[in-house]
């Protein structure tokens, strides 16, 4: 997992994602944006044994346009640490790809 780069978010951004996290009611948004769940919300509760992995639940809060800058509740979900980060997979990759073509020296034709 990729550590918060917390120079890239806003000004409150504890405060925004506190409330996130309390209009979620400590439970996971997902409904199936990470790829899972089909529809139906995710069960996992923040703090809580984690059902569908090991450990406990630590509830983050996703930027659904992948924008740490947004602040908009309607672009932000409160999320598992396992569904945010298979959220987030194929932008990471993305990143990940050209951070490897800028060290190289490399330009891609199709983003």
């Amino acid at each position: 997992m990729t550590p918060m780069q917390r120079h890239l978010y806003p000004a409150g951004w504890n405060r925004i994602s506190t409330e996130i996290r309390e209009r979620a009611g400590q439970r996971c948004e997902c409904e199936g944006e990470c790829g899972l769940h089909e529809g139906r919300r995710c069960a996992e509760l923040n703090g809580e044994p984690a059902k569908f992995a090991n450990g406990r639940v630590v509830l983050t809060v996703a930027h659904l346009d992948h924008n740490p800058a947004t602040t908009d509740p309607e672009k932000l979900r409160a999320m598992c640490q396992r569904c945010h980060n298979r959220y987030d997979v194929e932008h990471r990759k993305a990143n990940a790809a050209r951070t490897r073509d800028r060290k190289r020296g490399q330009m891609r034709l199709v983003p």
